[in-house]
């Protein structure tokens, strides 16, 4: 059977225009006060901000209107890195309601990563500076003389609360480190800076210590203490044990040496106790790796207090682990489910450890009643 080719290419052809035409439409169907108009828009990806402008090619400039969502009692900013792809070094359009209940609107820069964001003369002219907000939305007006009279600019736009009458620091979540682009006036095109490429090693950062830390360590540890009871596990219960938590302290590793780097790139961008954790977790497990080393034999007058020691750094180490699980979700903000699955996952763990609990007491109470065990959990050759 011949497949009609043309009308099928006419098909894709007007799909594809269709979604072209109802992307653009998405900015393009704003209406502004005082029957303002523009010719060209793009909707940005955070914030739910969106960008308009009619650019005059004699004047070098562009007349520009920002929108965005407002948030409660805060603030919303955008502007032009005329130097750089990120905040620092950006000159910015800022908005808020002052505490007189005027809407205000002023330009500022951003010279350094904790900025005053009191009003400032930028390098580059710019007229006709207004703000005003309704029903959640505001939006800022101005005219922008376009740096060294290029038309391709690397933009920024943020949003944060206002404090003392005035912006404060901004949330450090993705949708607020991943708002920065490019975008040419001439052409309508934009490009992200590098924030997919970014936000996939936050991805894999997170994985890869959610993994390590959070799932293995707790696996390895249930196995030790609970599996090693069967006189039929020794000695394969000990291989599993230290097998998880070799595999676990490698994965980790990859994690933390992910995040060196993503704090790296993000100068100016700390999140002191994610990262101060994860410091006190690499230090803690690598003293572990080298606690297997030093471990000494089952009868030497020492073990007793080794054991104390590898229990307790164990235990931290999970405990720890799961607290940093949780504060890497909150900073990188990804859907939900990932969070409920990984909940899921710590909830089975505790049910498993929690049924284990019930089987092996009755075990180690027999063995001590009768003698056959000295140690409160088996004797073996292998134990930790």
């Amino acid at each position: 059977m011949t497949i009609p080719f043309k009308p099928i290419l006419l098909f894709f052809l007007t799909t594809h225009l269709f979604f072209i035409t109802t992307s653009a439409q998405s900015c393009a169907s704003y209406t502004f006060s005082q029957n303002k108009l523009f010719s060209s828009c793009n909707s940005l990806p955070q914030l739910g901000a969106s960008i308009h402008w009619t650019y005059s090619p004699s004047a070098a400039s562009v007349s520009i209107a920002y929108r965005a969502s407002l948030p409660s009692n805060g603030w919303v900013a955008w502007g032009i890195n005329p130097n750089g792809t990120l905040m620092k070094g950006a000159q910015v359009l800022v908005a808020f309601q002052a505490s007189n209940g005027t809407f205000v609107a002023y330009t500022t820069q951003l010279s350094t990563y904790t900025p005053s964001m009191a009003p400032e003369k930028l390098t580059f002219d710019v007229s006709g500076v207004s703000a005003e907000q309704a029903n959640g939305v505001a939006t800022i007006f101005a005219t922008v003389t376009l740096p060294r009279n290029g038309t391709k600019v690397n933009q920024v736009w943020q949003a944060g609360p206002v404090s003392n009458n005035g912006p404060a620091q901004h949330p450090l979540v993705a949708a607020n480190t991943n708002s920065h682009s490019s975008l040419d006036f001439l052409t309508g095109e934009s490009v992200s800076s590098g924030g997919n490429s970014r936000l996939r090693r936050k991805n894999t950062h997170g994985v890869l210590n959610a993994v390590s830390w959070g799932i293995l360590m707790p696996i390895g540890a249930i196995i030790a203490r609970y599996v090693k009871v069967f006189p039929s596990a020794d000695p394969a219960w000990f291989y599993l044990h230290v097998a998880c938590q070799c595999s676990g302290y490698i994965v980790g590793v990859a994690g933390w040496g992910t995040g060196l780097k993503l704090g790296s790139e993000s100068a100016g961008i700390t999140y002191d106790s994610h990262r101060n954790i994860g410091i006190t977790l690499f230090s803690l497990a690598t003293l572990q790796v080298f606690a297997l080393l030093l471990r000494p034999n089952k009868d030497h007058k020492y073990r007793f207090y080794w054991k104390i020691y590898h229990h307790v750094i164990g235990y931290t180490i999970i405990v720890l682990s799961i607290v940093n699980i949780f504060k890497g979700f909150d900073i990188l903000d990804p859907e939900k489910k990932w969070k409920r699955a990984y909940i899921g996952v710590i909830i089975a763990l505790g049910v498993v450890a929690l049924l284990l609990e019930a089987i092996t007491w009755p075990i180690v109470i027999k063995r001590r009643r009768s003698g056959e065990d000295k140690s409160h959990r088996g004797v073996n050759s292998y134990g930790a």
